[in-house]
């Protein structure tokens, strides 16, 4: 070997022995020809182990894996830089990177192997702490972006493109001021200078541009990215997407708002009682300030015979049940009671745990009162209705005052009511006492009548109604000659009322007096309420008194038109008689036909006389039935054939079912099934054919007359049974009163029957009753 073999051996020799990495070599039969010191230093090799085999110096498992990779060599191929695992002197596994050569003679055949192995383990750590961050960053749903101390963006994560909308292909090389609304550009200005300077900046709150022009709240953390040697070399930024919880924001600064404007009190407790949160309404409805309310028991609120309701709201709460208006009453600071509708509901904590409760507290009280108001009017209302239907319903003078009186002196809580009529005597003075309630009539013997007096004049002049608390402090009071006050053993008045009682005509009817010993007892409200029924009463009185005139000209009514029908039917009787002597003597001509019309006229004068008679019995309740057994079928057909002889011209059709036997006056239904063919054939004078039927259903005979003229509109229908009611048109050529038909009703109805009309106009009309076999009105 020459010099210079020498020197370069001596060269590789101090470089293996200086190498960092730890190098073994062997031969083709793994037998170890050379160990370098940092093989010593890593693995705890010495020297002494040159001569024996690899395997002996490794685990089993990392020999096989050791003989592949030579094998591998031994094909020609080199293994650089296998990554494997290794365990040191001090039994650490080490991760190291294995570079296998082969070592060949001067002819190029292999003779043996060297192993270079390098300690990585700082490195595999540098690399799983950055592949770890890698994955938070891809992970993460707020957007982390880099850039240089310039603006462009270098790197951007999957939550950027969530947030923003951009793909990392579409931003990143370019500026970060895509992101920026032109409006708070300068906002980027700001961040560099503090980055440059070392500093960081977290939650800064502001507004950033999406892909689609979308404005989104962030909050923004930026931190500055320095090199290995400290240098700031660029900019780190997260961006936290804080619409919601910008909405949360809003919405709770909303809710805030709601509770500090509330007119309701909204209050917040623990669970123990202790006030917590403390609204202006609160302060306004109990007095409290938020410093005098915040941190004391909740039951400074409560009266203390209703301190038991707390425990029952808090017992409901720690359940989680909600109470919604629960109508109490609470306490103000000055002591004064509040009604209250209350809603109380449990509060919780993150983690769903119920730590408290809260109280919204309306204050009901004026909407109670309303209520109690609306409730007192209505009961008032109810009572006038009452009093009003009551006295309204008679007609008695007597009645309605002492109704009157009894209800008013109850209704305003009076000792004593009393009505006196304002009749006049020949001094000019009210001296009639009517009606007296809560006191005999004696107790004003000694007083005697109200008299045109200051204190009573006010009444009976009808000037206005008198409501004093105290009569005896009145100044008209003690001017009542001859007693000036009240006399010994009157009934004791303090509080005093009066209320006059006016016809519509004005004229004063009397007055209602009310007295009670003890001061202040009448209202407002009673007095409204005793105008109201006195207005009533003196509506009553004048329907008394009308109905008394009414009755009295009704009675002479009568007397008249049965004194009018008896005198007219006595000349009338004569004057028939005398026509039907003339009739007989006269021959054929002009003089028998006005003598046949003659008497025509006087049967129908006759048949009006005895309407009108009639309708008086009716309204006088005088209208006489003489009831027995009556073959009603037979009265039809006699009827029938008296119509064919003196009516003839018309088709009399009849036709009859069953047995048609009932209880009933004769004569009268004679006058029904008369007047109903009578109105057949007048009603329809072109009409050949009549309809008369008769039959027997279900314990009823029902007769129907039927005839085919012009028939009756269904407007006129339901009036044609009212007396003196005639249909317009069909009426109009054609006498009579309007009395047939509501005669003709008044009979069936006193035979515990019943009459109506079918009809539809061009298609005549028939005309039907029902009466029952057994009739139970023969007591009539």
């Amino acid at each position: 070997m020459d010099l210079t073999s020498l020197n370069q051996l001596f060269t590789f020799k101090s470089i293996f022995e200086s190498l960092e990495d730890a190098v073994i070599c062997h031969d083709i039969d793994f037998k170890i020809t050379d160990i370098n010191p940092a093989a010593e230093r890593l693995f705890g090799f010495t020297r002494e182990q040159i001569g024996k085999t690899v395997c002996g110096l490794m685990e089993k498992a990392v020999f096989e894996e050791y003989e592949h990779l030579v094998n591998t060599v031994r094909s020609g191929a080199k293994i650089q830089g296998f990554r494997t695992v290794r365990r040191s002197i001090t039994g650490e596994d080490l991760h190291v990177s294995i570079t296998i050569s082969p070592i060949t003679d001067a002819e190029q055949k292999l003779i043996g192997i060297s192993q270079t192995i390098r300690d990585i383990s700082d490195e595999h750590i540098a690399e799983e702490q950055q592949a770890t961050l890698a994955a938070i960053i891809e992970g993460s749903e707020d957007a982390i972006v880099s850039k240089t101390l310039d603006g462009f963006i270098t790197s951007w994560n999957n939550g950027a493109q969530e947030i923003f909308g951009y793909a990392a292909s579409e931003v990143i090389g370019k500026h970060i001021t895509i992101l920026i609304p032109q409006d708070r550009i300068h906002e980027e200005d700001y961040i560099i200078n503090k980055i440059r300077a070392g500093k960081k900046i977290e939650y800064y709150k502001t507004v950033r541009l999406a892909k689609d022009g979308t404005e989104i709240p962030i909050s923004l953390t930026v931190s500055p990215v320095r090199n290995k040697q400290g240098h700031i070399i660029g900019v780190s930024k997260v961006a936290r997407n804080i619409t919601a919880q910008k909405l949360a924001d809003e919405k709770q600064a909303a809710l805030a708002a709601i509770v500090e404007s509330s007119d309701d009190a909204i209050v917040s407790k623990t669970l123990a009682g202790i006030i917590t949160t403390w609204n202006k309404g609160a302060e306004n409805i109990f007095g409290y300030s938020e410093n005098e309310a915040v941190g004391r028991h909740i039951s400074i609120l409560i009266p203390p015979d209703r301190l038991d309701e707390e425990e029952r709201i808090i017992s409901s709460i720690k359940r989680g049940i909600k109470i919604d208006h629960f109508q109490t009453i609470r306490i103000s600071k000055e002591n004064r009671k509040i009604q209250v509708s209350l809603t109380v509901s449990p509060i919780k904590n993150s983690d769903g745990i119920i730590v408290g409760a809260s109280k919204v507290a309306r204050d009901i009280t004026a909407q109670r009162e309303a209520e109690n108001a609306l409730k007192s009017n209505s009961q008032k209302l109810m009572i006038l209705n009452s009093i009003g239907k009551s006295i309204s319903e008679q007609l008695d003078v007597n009645v309605i005052l002492q109704q009157v009186t009894d209800a008013t002196t109850e209704l305003t809580g009076a000792a004593f009511g009393a009505f006196f009529y304002n009749k006049i005597n020949e001094e000019g003075e009210s001296y009639m006492l009517y009606t007296l309630s809560g006191a005999p009539r004696e107790a004003f013997e000694k007083f005697g009548m109200p008299r045109n007096t200051a204190v009573f004049h006010t009444t009976f002049s009808g000037e206005g109604v008198v409501r004093v608390d105290n009569i005896k402090k009145d100044e008209r009071y003690g001017k009542m000659a001859p007693h000036f006050g009240m006399p010994d053993g009157h009934l004791p008045v303090v509080s005093y009322l009066a209320v006059p009682v006016i016809s519509s005509t004005g004229t004063v009817i009397g007055g209602l007096f009310f007295g009670h010993p003890e001061p202040g007892i009448f209202l407002q409200d009673h007095e409204e309420l005793v105008v109201g029924v006195a207005s009533q009463a003196a509506i009553a009185l004048d329907n008394s008194k009308l109905f008394e005139e009414v009755k009295t000209l009704s009675l002479k009514k009568d007397e008249f038109i049965a004194l009018a029908s008896h005198e007219l039917k006595t000349p009338l009787t004569s004057m028939s008689g005398f026509l039907q002597v003339l009739q007989k003597t006269a021959s054929d001509g002009m003089n028998k036909v006005f003598l046949d019309k003659a008497i025509r006229q006087v049967d129908k004068l006759n048949i009006l006389i005895n309407d009108l008679f009639d309708i008086s019995k009716v309204q006088a309740g005088k209208l006489q039935f003489n009831f027995e057994q009556l073959d009603l079928g037979a009265l039809i057909g006699d009827i029938c054939e008296t119509f064919e002889q003196t009516v003839p011209g018309h088709n009399y059709i009849y036709t009859r079912e069953g047995d048609l036997v009932l209880h009933g006056d004769k004569m009268r239904m004679e006058q029904v099934i008369t007047n109903l063919i009578g109105n057949a054939v007048k009603y329809a004078p072109h009409s050949r054919d009549i309809n008369i039927t008769a039959v027997n259903r279900d314990h009823e005979i029902i007769i129907s007359v039927i005839d085919y003229g012009a028939g009756i509109p269904a407007a006129e229908q339901v009036h044609i049974f009212s007396q003196f009611y005639r249909v317009r048109e069909k009426d109009r050529n054609i006498s009579g009163l309007g009395l047939g038909l509501y005669i003709t009703k008044e009979i069936i109805e006193r035979h515990g029957g019943r009459i109506w009309v079918e009809s539809e106009p061009g298609r005549g009309a028939a005309f039907k009753f029902a009466v029952p076999v057994f009739n139970t009105h023969t007591n009539i």
